[in-house]
């Protein structure tokens, strides 16, 4: 059954046999009946995580009460830097290096919550215990959190939803409370250091006043408030209904926003940016743009649908983790630059699945990054570093493309053949001339540095890929690592990616570009399984030096596709070998995917789904992938992660053949796809 009709079908037996639309229409609204099949609902704040809305480029955070009331969750955007920028590699004081990893930040944008009175006027200090009948609902569909509760016996409602086009909060609030002037809205801001590394979901201190400043302007019945943090400054602007702003205190940067009106609605445009942001589009507008916007992102593009005809009981949990998923990551991960702390060998996990499901509008926004930070990477490279030839991609960077200090940041290498997958998905979407000139000189540098960076070892007559080198987990010697498996594979694969970019512009392929593919040392193999690196000891299954990070061997053939030299049946067993002697209570995030990925290829899609739900890979009410016992939540590399997976076994892959869903096991799964673009 094609899937479109499945999808139909679903909503008619919902619609109890009623299909009232037609053409596109019908679809949307088909697809928006699974949609929202799966809008988070909470009856209270969740602490850890947020609701949130945004645009990709710009996320705000909610408590129960639809905005910032009783938690400070983070208002952040992809050009919020601050602090200062500077020249390091690695070495020296770690005092000195922690603050240089710590500056430029990112920063938390401000604080935006209501306030509550008394009949006479007085500020209350009310907590979240204080509700009654507390409920929230995010409407995935429309991208609209609505908030329920009451206080003192009267209801209020709150709607927040973000603009489009511009990072822009609107907020209405219907209550008798505004009539009654008992309610009304606090702002604050934060000071921001980036010193806490790990302090999701909220980010900035709030008691270090004195280290920035804040300036409140009032014009036609518009404020803005400007915010100063060293070198950086930033806007906050307020429209909408009419009020009134005061500061709460010279010593604090709070501020106090009351509706002028006894109307039982108010609302506002809260808008934040690096320039002024007066005249910020009404909550109309925004309501208008997040609706269009939100509509348009799901329907046109990649759809998995596993839950409609599955008779597996797991099948709602994987649908909920794939809708839910996919609104996060648009909201999160789909920003002008590479997602927080730049890293730039995460960015496969965190952006790859938008080729797989064809959301080329979000992905264009960020694959610049590799233009942007060329001639950095060349200095990096050449100058710094003394190589010969080519860019090598940062591991952990700033916005310039500047490396950050770190003997990991400057010794991991898995990172550099990533933009040729990156080229390749979008050749394969896009297979015109100007794809091929867009990638030309990025492709080219990066091959010429993977070229310069294997040496010829003259005992073995092959090329050796290190020392020093970290391996994918980061848990190897640097100075004895050499040859490790992986690294190996897809430095094959992206030196042959190169040549076939070059011979399709009709241009040379270097010779040492072929001469290090095909002379490459051989993956290391001991016993019937591939090793981590060469020369690792043999007994290394036992080690848990070894055995406890980013089981990365399993990534040979799955996350990987087959590479030259690639015994297909070794990567099997070394599969198979890293389920049994891994330590896989510590996986986190990405693993589980990878996981899938592996066992999908290598013909098991029952264990492929196994991975997918596998307990210790959870996603909370809301969908935030949760970090486990290594990584903060939220992680979203587990995000991603699970959709390039899902993307791959549902979508297939090359090789796979021309079977539907080759992923996912026939039993007990009915799996239906539109918009997918085949995995490599």
């Amino acid at each position: 059954m094609p899937p479109l009709v499945v999808i139909l079908q679903h909503v008619k037996e919902r619609l109890g046999g009623r299909i009232i639309c037609a053409g596109k229409t019908r679809r949307s609204h088909a697809l928006g009946a699974i949609v929202s099949q799966y809008n988070p609902t909470r009856n209270a704040s969740n602490p850890t995580t947020p609701m949130q809305v945004g645009n990709g480029n710009f996320a705000f955070g909610a408590d129960i009460t639809g905005l910032q009331t009783f938690y400070p969750f983070a208002i952040m955007s992809s050009w919020d830097n601050h602090g200062r920028p500077v020249q390091y590699d690695f070495g020296g004081d770690p005092l000195i290096e922690q603050w240089l990893i710590s500056n430029p930040n990112r920063v938390n944008l401000g604080r935006v919550g209501l306030l509550f009175s008394s009949a006479e006027g007085l500020t209350l200090n009310v907590t979240e215990s204080d509700l009654t009948g507390a409920g929230q609902d995010l409407d995935l569909w429309t991208g609209t959190i609505t908030s329920r509760f009451s206080f003192d016996g009267t209801p209020v409602t709150v709607k927040t939803m973000c603009d489009q086009e511009r990072d822009v909060i609107g907020i209405s609030i219907e209550s008798d409370l505004l009539a009654a002037q008992q309610l009304g809205l606090f702002i604050d801001f934060p000071w921001n250091d980036g010193s806490s590394k790990f302090s999701a979901p909220t980010v900035g201190k709030w008691n270090m006043t004195a280290n920035h400043t804040t300036t409140l302007q009032t014009t036609r019945g518009q404020a803005e408030i400007t915010h100063v943090l060293d070198n950086a400054t930033f806007y906050f602007s307020l429209d909408g209904s009419s009020f009134t702003i005061d500061r709460d205190s010279p010593d604090a940067h709070r501020y106090t926003v009351r509706p002028n009106s006894t109307d039982t609605t108010f609302s506002l445009s809260t808008a934040f940016g690096l320039t002024s942001q007066i005249d910020a589009p009404s909550f109309g507008k925004i309501s208008a743009s997040s609706r269009q916007a939100w509509e348009n992102y799901w329907s046109n593009s990649g759809f998995v649908d596993v839950v409609t005809g599955s008779t597996d009981t797991r099948a709602n949990e994987l649908q909920r983790r794939i809708i839910q998923s996919r609104y996060l990551m648009q909201v999160n991960e789909a920003g002008d630059k590479p997602p927080q702390e730049f890293h730039m060998e995460m960015y496969f996990w965190h952006a790859a699945h938008w080729a797989l499901w064809n959301n080329w509008d979000l992905l264009d926004r960020s694959t610049g990054v590799y233009n942007s930070f060329l001639s950095s990477s060349i200095a990096r490279a050449q100058i710094q570093q003394g190589w010969a030839a080519g860019a090598r991609w940062p591991k952990m960077t700033d916005p310039s493309g500047r490396s950050s200090p770190g003997q990991i940041n400057n010794l991991l290498i898995w990172q550099q053949p990533h933009p040729f997958v990156f080229a390749q998905y979008e050749y394969r979407a896009h297979p015109t001339e100007e794809t091929l000139t867009k990638w030309q000189e990025v492709l080219k540098e990066t091959a010429d540095w993977m070229a310069s960076f294997a040496w010829w070892n003259e005992t073995t007559n092959v090329f050796d890929l290190g020392p020093p080198m970290y391996v994918v987990s980061e848990d190897t010697h640097p100075n004895v690592t050499i040859n490790p498996a992986f690294e190996l594979a897809y430095w094959r694969l992206g030196l042959e990616y190169a040549e076939q970019w070059m011979t399709k512009l009709g241009a040379n392929v270097p010779a040492n570009w072929t001469l290090v593919k095909e002379n490459l040392a051989p993956l290391p193999v001991q016993n019937g399984t591939y090793k981590v690196y060469e020369g690792l000891e043999d007994d290394f299954w036992t080690d848990p030096e070894y055995t406890n990070d980013h089981p990365a061997l399993v990534g040979l053939y799955g996350w990987l596709p087959e590479t030259q030299g690639l015994d297909l049946d070794i990567a099997k067993a070394t599969a198979n070998k890293v389920v049994e002697h891994w330590n896989l209570t510590n996986c986190w995030g990405w693993d589980f995917p990878m996981l899938a990925m592996s066992s999908a290829r290598n013909g098991d899609p029952e264990q492929a789904v196994d991975w997918l739900l596998d307990p210790l890979f959870q996603f909370d009410d809301v969908g935030m992938p949760v970090g486990g016992v290594r990584v903060p939540t939220p992680y979203f590399p587990g995000s991603g992660g699970l959709l390039y997976a899902i993307g791959m076994m549902a979508g297939g892959w090359d090789g796979s053949g021309g079977e539907e869903s080759p992923g996912f096991p026939s039993d007990g799964w009915n799996v239906r796809s539109e918009g997918l673009s085949r995995a490599l």
